[in-house]
Parts: structure tokens; sequence; C-alpha cells
């Protein structure tokens, strides 16, 4: 069994790992940047490095710093968490070359699977339906064009190695596309330094639906059911909601068996995403795999029970999975709300400084992943999420509802917050009423000009 692990990762998710390693009795490292000094994840851990100062490229981004603090501390094994390194070949290599467990998928299935366009390909030969797109790397515009063509408009252009949102432009038709290719390039080569792009056919209006699966080194491979995560705004996820009213019994188990296969295809080891688009037909296609804890897992978790950190921990020791797949029952409705220090009335610009005062909901249904306290500063250097709200109940109605009632007790001082915002999209008829697709918050801010 692991008995130290260094958290590799900043904020909520760091928090929440330390966490579940406490309850296991498993030592942690917690490694910060100057500007994290003060960070509440350093006073949690057993332990904690400084590892550079506050810019990620010297600090959370540092391979080997992270390494050197690993092996200095003794700790014997990494949690890359999500974001920073959670998805670099590179360093899950590193850490294999030093004798260091990599708490998530080995390296080569890391590689294959960030490569938009090696994943489709692994995907579409199981047998797990994909978007119709190029099946070759594209470099240039004109044979962008070439491939838009036989594909049929409109398309959406989108980085091979990339995420988040960057590097995807949409042209719906021929004049359209040469600019939209080489915005999307540009910001590629900007964001990723990989100016490699594909092209697929644009599905208008779909669910974003994504299946938590869990792998062992066995050969078992379960999925604990689905997430919908339609409220997004520019491909950043909002909201997340377990159980998706898009899905019927008979679709859930098929769409759950065709990402059990999509994890076997690719010889998955670990907790892992894939990610779907659903047409309100019912078609869906494979969009991507994500290897590494989601942001949103808690709310698998409470639909589910089960702990998703610990069995990562559990599956990087080399242990089976603790559940079969007729183990796993969603009971209940979960939903996650982001909250970020931003100003949605500015353009959702980020608002970072020190919380004078804050107060944050509990009771029975209620759960938040948080980081910070009255008189921490938050600095401007990272993503702008502070907390995630996370509620359960018996069904989507009374959900919402107490997801409404716990942002009415959200006080976060001295800050900007979108918890105003939030609450406006639970209150949308729209949104109670489940008629919402990934263009609802564009929808939405142009009913509110």
């Amino acid at each position: 069994m692991i008995k130290k692990v260094l958290i590799a990762n900043r904020g909520e998710i760091a928090v929440r790992i330390i966490r579940a390693c406490r309850e296991m009795g498993i030592e942690t490292v917690a490694v910060y940047s100057q500007a994290d000094k003060e960070a509440l994840h350093t006073k949690l851990a057993d332990e904690a490095v400084c590892i550079g100062p506050a810019p990620s490229k010297e600090s959370y981004l540092s391979m080997e710093r992270i390494i050197s603090a690993t092996v200095v501390t003794g700790a014997d094994a990494i949690h890359p968490g999500f974001g920073f390194l959670s998805e670099n070949s590179r360093f899950a290599q590193l850490c294999q070359q030093c004798s260091i467990t990599f708490i998530g998928p080995d390296a080569d299935v890391i590689a294959r699977l960030g490569n938009k366009q090696e994943a489709r390909n692994t995907m579409a030969a199981a047998g797990v339906p994909v978007i119709p797109g190029s099946e070759e790397a594209i470099y240039d515009a004109q044979t962008g064009l070439e491939a838009a063509r036989a594909i049929g408009y409109p398309v959406i252009v989108k980085a091979a190695l990339g995420g988040g949102g960057k590097g995807m432009r949409t042209a719906y038709t021929e004049e359209e596309f040469i600019q939209s290719f080489q915005t999307a390039q540009q910001e590629a080569e900007k964001a990723f330094g990989d100016g490699t792009m594909y092209i697929e056919h644009f599905v208008e209006n779909p669910r974003h639906i994504e299946f938590q699966i869990l792998a062992d080194s066995f050969g078992h491979v379960i999925h604990l059911g689905e997430r919908d995560c339609s409220i997004q705004r520019n491909h950043q996820k909002m909201i997340e909601e377990s159980p998706s009213l898009a899905l019927t019994d008979e679709l859930r188990e098929e769409m759950g068996q065709a990402a059990v296969r999509a994890a076997k295809a690719a010889g998955y080891v670990n907790a892992g995403t894939i990610e779907f688009l659903l047409e309100a037909s019912g078609r869906y296609y494979f969009m991507e795999m994500n290897t590494r804890i989601q942001v949103e897992h808690p709310v698998t978790e409470w639909v589910t029970g089960i702990d998703l950190v610990k069995e990562q921990i559990r599956i990087a020791s080399g242990k089976k999975l603790s559940y079969e797949q007729e183990d796993v029952h969603l009971s209940g409705h979960a939903i996650e709300c982001r909250i970020n220090a931003e100003d949605p009335k500015k353009d959702f610009r980020p608002s970072p400084g020190t919380i004078t005062d804050m107060y944050l909901p509990g009771g029975k249904g209620i759960r938040i992943d948080s980081a910070i306290y009255s008189g921490y500063t938050i600095p401007p250097y990272y993503d702008s999420m502070v907390a995630k709200l996370i509620v359960w109940a018996k069904n989507r109605g009374e959900a919402i509802n107490k997801m409404q009632s716990a942002l009415g007790e959200v006080i976060i001082e001295g800050i900007d917050t979108n918890v105003d915002y939030q609450y406006e999209i639970l209150n949308h008829p729209d949104y109670r009423s489940g008629n919402v697709d990934i263009g609802f918050i564009e929808k939405m801010q142009r009913c509110m000009v």
C-alpha cells in the first residue's frame, strides 16, 4: 500500500486528496508556490514544500522541482489532481523512471488519449460512436478545407493536443473556414505549443454527457453512471448534475457499456471520464477521454456512495476494484455549482483579492469542497474557482431547491463571485424543466441583454 503521497496541485482538490489520504492512514506532502504560502492545503498536509515562484511554469508545472520534493520528503507516490501536470504523459513517465507511483494511468495511455485524433481512431476501432471527422492530423488550412468539404458543414476545428475550450473554432460555411482554422491554430500554438489540428462535424445543440469509469490492473472496468455537464460557458463547465434527465435507463446502460468498451480499448487503468455529445434524437458521439479525476467528481460520489479518490489510490497500489458493476446503483440526485472569483457583470472578469469575511452553508445533503478561509488572499495567478458547492436530495426538484437555498446562504466578502449568477441559472424555467443543452448560457445571456 502507498504510504506517503505528494499532491502535485493546489486549492480545493489538494485539500480533497489530503482528506482522503488521512482517512486511509496515508501521510501527505503539499507543494506550494511562493504565492500559496498561506494556502489551506499547506496547513493540512503532514509536510509542505515550496517549489518556486508564483508563475505556474516555475512551480506547479515544474516537473523537476516536484520530483525533487517527492524524493526529498520520501513520498512514494504522486497524486496530480486535475489541471497542471495531471494529463502530462512526460511527467507520468518521469515518475515511473524515478520509481514513484503516479496515481493515474500509464504514460503511454495518457499520450495516446491526449491526442484527440488518435483517441478518436481508438474509439472508432472499438465500436464506440464517434463524430464524423478527419482521420489524419491537419497542419494547414488548405488541407483542412478539403477535409471540411468531405465531412460537411458545419464543422469544428480543434487542437489535437488541446483542452479547456482553447484552440477551437466553428465554421458554418466554406467562406468562414480559413479564418476559423487560422485563428484556432494560432491559439493552439500559443496555449499548447503545438499547431496540430483536426476537424469534425459540429453537432448542434447537444447535451454534454460524461461517464465516470474505474479500471484496475486486472482488467476489471466499471462505470459509475453519468454526469450532465451541459451548463457551460466558453466550453468551461459551470453546473454539473447526476443523473441526467435526458437518459432513459436503456440509454444509460448503452452509453455506460460504450464507456467501458472505450476504457478497455485504451488499456486504461485508474479513474477516468468518457465524454459524449448527446443529440435530442438520442444519438451520441464520443468526444474525448479525460485521464484524471474530474472537478465534478463529487456528484458521482453523492449518487453512488463511492469515494473516487480512495479508489484511485487503491488501484495505484495494485489492488483490485472494490466494486463490481452490479454493486453500482444511482440514488437520488446531486448538483454541483462551481463558485468562481469573478464578476459576471463585467464579462466574468477574474476578481482576486483578500476575503474579508465568509460563511459557507452546511447541513444534511450539502457538501463544500474549498480551500478558502476568512483572511485568505486569492492570488491572481491561477484558476478563479474558489469553491464547489454540492447538494444531494432524493429527486432533481428537491436538489434544485436545496442548491438555491444553499447559494442564498453563501457569504464571501472582499471579492466578487458568480454566486448570484448561479442562482439565476437554477431559477430559469428551462433549467428547472431540464430543457438545456451546451448553448444554454449563451441563450440566457442574449435574453438578459
